[in-house]
């Protein structure tokens, strides 16, 4: 079995989107868990009718380590909740997975709405380098997928990790345990481009750039340096 998890607050305009995509997959052995941080909008509610199990939430780390504290499924499946999944998705990621004989990977994004500029930006400041530097530094962000003995002997995510926890979490399964984490290129996954239109292209590329830079020489990022946010985007992409 996998465990789908989503970490999410007021997330009524999105969540549909990925629940419909994960619905509308040919693969369907999986379990869909919800890590919600106080919603006050229809969020549960959509949940509820997708049939996701509802767990606490709270900053994106917090909500997937309880979310993967009650997951059934042998591999745990972490999505942002802003995701959407391609047609045939699983088959394509789980058979690689498996042949590749991975225990964490991730995947390259492809924004939403597709544009040149989006495009441009998400393959030369993301994709590129995170497949160049699959082995050597690995990346792991807004799909994760991670069998869940591994994720239990790293004991999940380091809720004190501001930013970039998931990278670090990659990083520390290459560090403790050989894992040699894997960058999936039989499918994709597609992006809202919203926290790049709220916050803007050239500033979200600096802050991620400085939080790498953070990560390589100085460790994670555990103060609010970078004033990371949760749930802010909906009020200022909403038409």
């Amino acid at each position: 079995m996998l465990s789908i998890i989503i970490p999410a607050l007021n997330e009524e305009e999105y969540l549909p989107l990925l629940l419909e995509s994960i619905k509308k997959q040919d693969f369907k052995d999986y379990e869909i868990i919800l890590a919600d941080a106080g919603s006050k909008d229809k969020t549960l509610e959509i949940a509820k009718k997708y049939g996701c199990i509802i767990a606490p939430g709270g900053l994106p780390a917090k909500g997937r380590n309880e979310g993967a504290k009650i997951a059934k499924g042998e591999i745990l499946f972490f999505l942002d909740s802003d995701t959407i999944l391609p047609d045939n998705f699983f088959e394509k990621a789980l058979l690689e997975f498996k042949d590749r004989n991975l225990e964490l990977a991730s995947f390259c994004l492809v924004p939403l709405p597709k544009s040149r500029i989006s495009s441009f930006f998400m393959n030369i400041f993301y994709n590129q380098p995170i497949v160049l530097l699959e082995s050597a530094l690995p990346h792991a962000a807004l799909g994760i997928l991670i069998k869940k003995d591994l994720f239990d002997k790293l004991g999940g995510y380091d809720e004190d990790v501001k930013l970039a926890e998931d990278h670090y979490l990659a990083r520390r399964a290459q560090k403790l345990f050989a894992v040699k984490p894997g960058i999936i290129k039989s499918t994709e996954i597609f992006v809202s481009d919203r926290r790049f239109r709220t916050d803007g292209w050239i500033s979200v590329g600096i802050k991620y750039l400085l939080c790498e830079l953070h990560l390589i020489f100085l460790g994670p990022v555990r103060s609010d340096i970078f004033n990371y946010k949760f749930g802010h985007y909906k009020d200022k992409t909403k038409k």
